[in-house]
């Protein structure tokens, strides 16, 4: 029976026994609920508010994010429900949706070049949807899959006996006034920017100063005839000749569903405080300034603040509690990393998660994700406030800083003077929009994380290779453990659907990649499979192997020799590569997988012979 108040609560009387409590019924609550349920483990998800997200805050996913969620077989369902990759053709600037354009930046893996550069680096495209959509796709899919989801749930505090091995989480129903302690094994922070599980953990926050206030202001208007020979997803508005209010210096209208829906991004002048909050009639007043055309009916949905943060957590987890999304990375918006790097989250959890739960792998596994996510954390957080500063050189060359009308409009003038200060002007300007593509076109970002953690085994390796071009701009593809499994078409020797090497792993096994010469690799993936109770799939990929290497593509990126061996991981992140056949490959593969899984016994972390 449910007690009245905290203070009555017998801890050593649960009312609820689980195997794993998730706080958040959000992007990274949702995922990692959906992953666990994928590999049989149980749970409940609880959230304090009524429903999933009201408002699309999060909208692009990309090519990594999406590839986690393949795995659970998600991907064609978000691909329906989202808007495809070519209603995020460009990113543009102009004066308004219906008014003249400045400039203008394929964005997203669109256009001629960027589109090849994008499909050399996954076999997913990236989309926009909506964290409307998103959310309730994960949570259907955590219920069917053994999850328990209750919202208008308020996490109170938790207790963790680390000793015991179990967390006892005391929530509160909102409904019903009424307290309940949940038993668990783990329990996972996935309760945003305002996370109080991050702040009873005691966990340090890497915080810089941020980049104040602003408002996301969702709107119905169909701009659809405005749109039609300037589709993109982000049109950023500079009104040089508007006395514009405090509260809503600049603006940029964000598609949510082409032409229809938009979120009006709002940034107020510096050190503006909403005391007291526009009204509706300024901010209609507002936007339909920013549309530019009158006869366009709008209809205001919702409006909210949010500030632009650059924070990150200097750890991730403690004892049996382990934090992720937004709880340990909060930026804004730039690169649309936000919710994609809260999937990415939960895919590298839950499968060492599973693993220990189901005794495969030693409790040490779960060190792993602290050391493998915070870095990427951290970079991201980097990228996205740096993609934000990138905007200033921009509004400094477009003449828009001045503080007075007549200013703005002189400065602005002068990119079609033809004197040295507008060629100053110009060139200042070409060279500013150029530099925003690191936010627009940011495929390395996006793709090249690599892992370093007791999981991953280096041991006999060289030294982890540089990156080639550009670490933001451009994917490098390698079998360098700790780095993602390379993106390559395969397929049979009688030609049928091509299969993608990304769907050769996951499925919550490790998987064995050889090659011809490479069959004792697959007789010691059967035996290890065998011997550590775990799950190893095996290929060969080659000339009349398993799958063919149509294009030659894993030649030109596999960096290791027919008959060598590549071990990937649950999360298609590779564990360990040997540049050829070994004298004893079983022993090898064994004494791997045990040192990558914790596992007691595992021979020496040397070189293996």
């Amino acid at each position: 029976m449910a007690s009245e108040g905290p203070l009555d609560k017998d801890s050593s009387r649960p009312d609820f026994e689980t195997e794993v409590v998730v706080v958040g019924t959000g992007p990274s609550g949702g995922s990692v609920a959906s992953f666990l349920g994928s590999y049989g483990i149980k749970g409940i998800m609880i959230g304090a508010t009524s429903t999933t997200a009201e408002t699309p805050r999060a909208h692009i996913t990309n090519m990594a994010a999406l590839e986690c969620l393949r795995d659970i077989d998600l991907e064609d369902e978000c691909r329906k429900l989202a808007s495809p990759k070519e209603s995020m053709m460009h990113t543009l600037w102009g004066y308004s949706m219906a008014g003249e354009e400045y400039a203008r930046l394929y964005s997203w893996g669109n256009g001629p070049a960027l589109e090849a550069k994008y499909k050399e680096c996954s076999p997913c495209d990236p989309v926009d949807l909506p964290q409307t959509q998103l959310e309730p796709i994960l949570v259907r899919k955590a219920t069917t899959s053994g999850f328990i989801c209750r919202f208008n749930t308020e996490f109170v505090s938790f207790e963790d006996h680390h000793k015991g091995d179990f967390v006892d989480v005391l929530v509160k129903d909102i409904v019903f006034n009424s307290f309940y302690t949940i038993r668990c094994r783990y329990l996972f922070g996935a309760d945003g920017a305002r996370s109080k599980i991050i702040t009873q953990l005691g966990m340090p926050l890497k915080q810089k100063p941020g980049g104040g206030l602003a408002w996301n202001v969702l709107v119905k208007a169909d701009l659809s005839k405005h749109v039609q020979y300037r589709k993109g997803n982000l049109h950023w508005c500079y009104q040089h000749d508007i006395d514009h209010p405090d509260f809503a210096w600049i603006g940029f209208p964000r598609m949510v569903k082409p032409w229809y829906e938009w979120v009006f991004i709002m940034f107020p002048v510096q050190g503006y405080q909403p005391d007291p909050p526009p009204t509706e009639e300024q901010w209609m007043k507002r936007i339909k300034q920013i549309i530019g055309d009158d006869s366009v009916e709008v209809k205001i949905l919702n409006i909210s603040k949010w500030m632009i943060n650059d924070i990150v957590a200097e750890k991730y987890s403690k004892g049996n509690v382990f934090c992720l999304g937004d709880a340990v990375h909060r930026h804004p918006p730039s690169n649309g990393l936000g919710s994609n790097t809260c999937i990415q989250d939960a895919y590298n959890l839950a499968w060492k998660i599973a693993y220990v739960l189901k005794g495969l792998a030693g409790p040490e596994l779960l060190d792993s994700y602290d050391k493998e996510r915070q870095p990427v954390g951290e970079a991201i957080v980097d990228r996205a406030f740096q993609g934000y500063l990138d905007h200033l050189p921009l509004w400094k060359a477009a003449g828009i800083l001045a503080p007075d009308a007549a200013t703005r409009v002189a400065e602005f003038g002068e990119l079609s003077a033809a004197t040295a200060a507008g060629r100053d002007r110009r060139k200042a300007f070409f060279e500013a929009i150029h530099g925003t593509r690191f936010e627009f076109q940011g495929v390395g970002i996006e793709m090249n994380q690599r892992y370093q953690s007791s999981a991953v085994y280096t041991v006999d390796q060289g030294p982890m290779p540089s990156f080639k071009g550009d670490p933001v701009l451009d994917h490098t593809k390698s079998t360098y453990p700790g780095s993602r499994l390379p993106h390559v078409w395969l397929n049979k020797a009688i030609p049928a659907k091509p299969t993608p090497l990304l769907d050769l792993a996951g499925k919550g096994q490790f998987t064995v990649l050889t090659g011809i010469g490479g069959e004792p690799w697959k007789q010691a993936a059967t035996k290890a499979s065998k011997a550590l109770g775990i799950p190893v799939a095996a290929y060969s990929i080659g000339f009349r192997q398993d799958y063919e290497d149509v294009y030659f593509e894993w030649e030109k990126v596999r960096e290791i020799e027919e008959d060598g061996c590549i071990l990937v991981r649950p999360d298609r992140f590779i564990a360990w590569r040997s540049m050829g056949l070994l004298d004893r490959p079983e022993d090898a593969l064994l004494q791997v997988l045990r040192t990558v899984l914790s596992r007691k016994g595992n021979e020496p972390n040397g070189p293996v012979r």
